[in-house]
C-alpha cells in the first residue's frame, strides 16, 4: 500500500487528515518533539568475499565429492580443506609461483595428503585385524556415513521395538479395511 509509506508519524498524520482516523492525544506532542530518524542503509546487501573464495570455488569445481566428504564441523576448530586449498594457493602466489603452479602444486598436495589418510587408516585397521581386536573408528569419515551411523539404531530400531511394531499393525488393518471398503461396500 503506498498510502502507507513512511515513519509512524508521518502515517498517523494522513489517517488524521484524511479522516480515517481521529486525532490521537500524542500527535501534537509528537509533532513538536519528532523522533529522531537514522539515515538507511540501501536495500542491496554486500556479500562477504575473501581473497581465497575464487580458489576454494575451484577446488570444489575440481573435488566435487569433497562437498560431503570433508564437511564442515561447525564445533571443530579445524578449517575445511577447501579452505586451506585456497590459503595455500594464495601462500604460493606470495611467494611468486604463477597461479597455474600454484594451482597445480596445491592440487598435488590435497591429493597426496588424502591417499596418505586413507592409507594410515587402513595400516590401523590391518594392525587391529593382526592383534585380534576390533578395528578402530576411521578418523577421518565421510559426512554421510556419519550420518548414516547415527541413523543405523533408528532404523534396526523399526524392527524390533514393539511400540513401533503395534503402529505398523495398526496401519495394515486399516489399509485391510479400506481396501475391503472399496471392493464390497462401493456401490449405489
Amino acid at each position: 500500500m503506498s498510502f502507507m509509506k513512511g515513519d509512524l508519524l508521518s502515517r498517523t498524520r494522513r489517517l488524521v487528515k484524511g479522516l480515517a482516523r481521529a486525532e490521537p492525544v500524542w500527535l501534537k506532542a509528537m509533532e513538536q518533539a519528532p523522533p529522531a530518524t537514522f539515515p538507511r542503509a540501501e536495500n542491496k546487501l554486500v556479500p562477504i568475499s575473501l581473497p581465497e573464495d575464487v580458489y576454494i570455488k575451484k577446488f570444489f569445481q575440481k573435488y566435487p565429492e569433497s562437498k560431503h566428504e570433508d564437511a564442515i564441523k561447525i564445533s571443530g576448530f579445524d578449517p575445511p580443506p577447501a579452505r586451506i586449498y585456497g590459503w595455500r594457493v594464495l601462500e604460493l602466489k606470495e611467494q611468486g609461483v604463477s597461479e597455474e603452479e600454484a594451482v597445480a602444486v596445491t592440487d598435488m598436495e590435497y591429493r597426496v595428503e588424502k591417499k596418505a589418510k586413507k592409507k594410515a587408516y587402513s595400516r590401523l585397521k590391518q594392525i587391529a585385524r593382526l592383534q585380534g581386536k576390533k578395528p578402530p573408528p576411521n578418523p577421518y569419515p565421510s559426512a554421510i556415513k556419519e550420518i548414516q551411523a547415527e541413523e543405523r539404531k533408528y532404523v534396526r530400531d523399526r524392527f524390533y521395538n514393539q511400540d513401533i511394531l503395534k503402529i505398523v499393525e495398526k496401519l495394515k488393518e486399516e489399509r485391510q479395511a479400506e481396501m475391503q471398503d472399496r471392493r464390497g461396500g462401493g456401490g449405489w
